[in-house]
């Protein structure tokens, strides 16, 4: 513990020190939204907005890296295809769920190709691993900050609009019922959703994004009693994780993402497996 303090603290590990309070502001958008997520049972609708990110990514690098749009940023392009992602599939979820699959999984894959072909023809080598993958350790100081306001203002949604999540979270019928807009309630949560992914695929990437929003939380979710008490134990969960795949990943030099996904996966399936054998006694 005493080493990890000096790595913190050393000036010259700066990126260790950006990538602890990478993982620890991540930890809160991973508990709050996953536990969303995980009780609403959308992971399939942020698993395709996650993938269909690389297509924004992919023609942001082109545009910059060809001149037609100079110093244009990825993230910009990572929001655009987020949020145009996200309100497709909001829509669609919403008018005509019995193709909701088949538009799921058409985003997922045209997104993904979109972004594969701009990199194909952006000058230079784009190597796509990096934004599948992620990592950790090249975050920024600037997505420190974008990642403190956006744990702000997940949390002041959340507070204030608490009652509104946790009945259309349940009981869709009950909350409309109940004069709750459960349409807008849905397309928030997704549009939320889809920008917290653009920021957190620099923590996990693309393709782990997805588990860090639903691991954590379903591990919460076998001791919770409520809504509020699954987001406070999905944050514990997610703090845990991230913090150990960061020190493991430096111990053993491993990707820090990969191995918080990993710990996650194990810690999740020894939960549900306790919780197995807990309701057969």
């Amino acid at each position: 513990m005493n080493g990890l303090f000096s790595i913190l603290f050393d000036p010259s590990l700066a990126f260790m020190r950006n990538a602890f309070i990478a993982g620890l502001l991540s930890s809160i958008l991973f508990g709050v939204l996953g536990s969303i997520v995980t009780v609403k049972r959308i992971a399939g609708l942020a698993g395709a907005i996650s993938h269909a990110v690389l297509g924004g990514i992919g023609m942001a690098l082109y545009l910059s890296a060809s001149g037609i749009v100079r110093g244009l940023p990825p993230i910009a392009g990572a929001i655009l295809f987020a949020v145009i992602a996200a309100v497709i599939i909001g829509v669609v979820s919403l008018r005509a769920r019995q193709r909701e699959d088949t538009v799921i999984n058409a985003i997922w894959a045209i997104g993904m190709s979109i972004g594969v072909l701009f990199m194909a023809k952006t000058p230079g080598y784009t190597d796509p691993s990096s934004y599948l993958f992620g990592n950790i350790l090249l975050i920024s100081s600037r997505d420190l900050v974008l990642l403190a306001l956006l744990d702000i203002s997940v949390i002041v949604l959340a507070w204030r609009y608490y009652p509104q999540l946790q009945a259309s979270s349940f009981d869709e019928e009950f909350a409309r019922v109940r004069g709750v807009n459960t349409t807008a309630v849905f397309l928030i949560i997704l549009t939320v959703t889809a920008i917290s992914i653009v920021l957190l695929q620099t923590f996990v990437g693309i393709v782990m994004v997805i588990a860090m929003l639903t691991l954590p939380a379903g591990t919460a979710g076998y001791r919770a009693r409520n809504l509020a008490g699954m987001m406070v134990g999905a944050v514990f969960w997610a703090t845990l994780f991230s913090v150990s795949g960061l020190v493991f990943g430096w111990m053993w030099d491993l990707p820090a993402g990969a191995m918080a996904v990993v710990l996650a996966g194990a810690i999740f399936l020894f939960a549900a497996a306790l919780n197995i054998v807990g309701k057969r006694r």
